[in-house]
């Protein structure tokens, strides 16, 4: 069984949600309180023994590159000023053994269109996808991680669904269910890109992380512009799906849509109350502010 080594981070989007803040700024470069949240995805793809982080990038996403690249005047001024530990923090932002590669998507045509631009690199192997908008928490182990395990064991790509309810359907790309397997899952018989609730197969939503059979890359190739005039991935992961080569794991923590403003204000509360050093302050502000 090949072993999942590439993990790829679709970051060509506008964020028009974060407007003017996105406007010269990434908002994969938004701060969960000091850490950008694309770099918590890239954590999290390392921790699950992946390697090589391709990142489809756009225009005015310069800075996106930049921060995982080195910077040596950076350091050197940190280290003249005794500031060691903000140094080797700056420097240990990609550990060396990671290899990160930045290919352009020059028109948005959605994010199967996203993931196909990758295909130079990732090749016929099998790769993770990661949306760093879907900022997730996990007590052990992490999504990713849980993913790349399963494809290793069943050769099946892999999803992360979890229960929504029954107005936010149409907000998501819908299973429908089959089996349970032993330790791997849930068979996945197919999937419908933001279905109406009459149209639901279920109320198992996928989002945020896959790991997926490079075969799809072929799918992707001959698929036609679906729901919203994009090449939607569900339609290419559908196919598959029918063909009994999908499973999906669901997800065991606490998602939150950093696309979304509310979700990412809750994230980043999420995040400062399990602060050591400000958690309890952090949440006597907040209860002071409640009454």
């Amino acid at each position: 069984m090949q072993k999942v080594t590439k993990a790829v981070f679709p970051v060509a989007g506008f964020g028009t949600r974060f407007l003017p803040a996105t406007k010269a700024m990434p908002k994969e470069l938004l701060p969960i309180i000091d850490k950008p949240i694309i770099q918590f995805a890239v954590e999290e793809a390392a921790s699950a023994g992946i390697d090589t982080m391709v990142f489809v990038t756009g225009r005015s996403k310069r800075s996106v590159e930049d921060h995982f690249d080195a910077n040596f005047e950076l350091e050197y001024a940190l280290s003249q000023k005794g500031k060691d530990a903000e140094a080797k923090m700056v420097h240990d932002v990609i550990p060396p053994h990671i290899k990160c590669v930045f290919v352009r998507q020059a028109e948005q045509l959605g994010l199967g269109h996203a993931v196909l631009c990758a295909r130079p690199v990732v090749g016929d192997a099998p790769f993770a996808v990661l949306l760093a908008d879907d900022f997730m928490l996990q007590k052990q182990g992490s999504a990713t991680r849980d993913l790349v395990k399963g494809f290793e064991k069943t050769g099946k790509s892999m999803l992360c669904v979890s229960q929504v309810e029954p107005d936010q359907v149409n907000k998501y790309g819908i299973v429908a269910p089959g089996k349970r397997g032993a330790g791997a899952g849930i068979d996945v018989q197919g999937i419908v890109e933001k279905p109406s609730i009459d149209q639901a197969p279920s109320h198992l939503a996928s989002f945020g992380r896959y790991v997926l059979d490079g075969r799809i890359f072929d799918i992707l190739e001959k698929t036609k512009p679906g729901k919203g005039g994009e090449i939607q991935l569900v339609d290419a992961i559908n196919e598959l799906a029918v063909r009994g080569d999908v499973r999906a794991i669901e997800f065991g923590g606490t998602r939150f849509d950093c696309g979304d403003k509310l979700g990412y204000l809750k994230a980043i509360t999420a995040m400062a109350l399990t602060s050591d050093i400000f958690g309890d302050d952090y949440k006597a502000f907040l209860s002071g502010l409640i009454k």
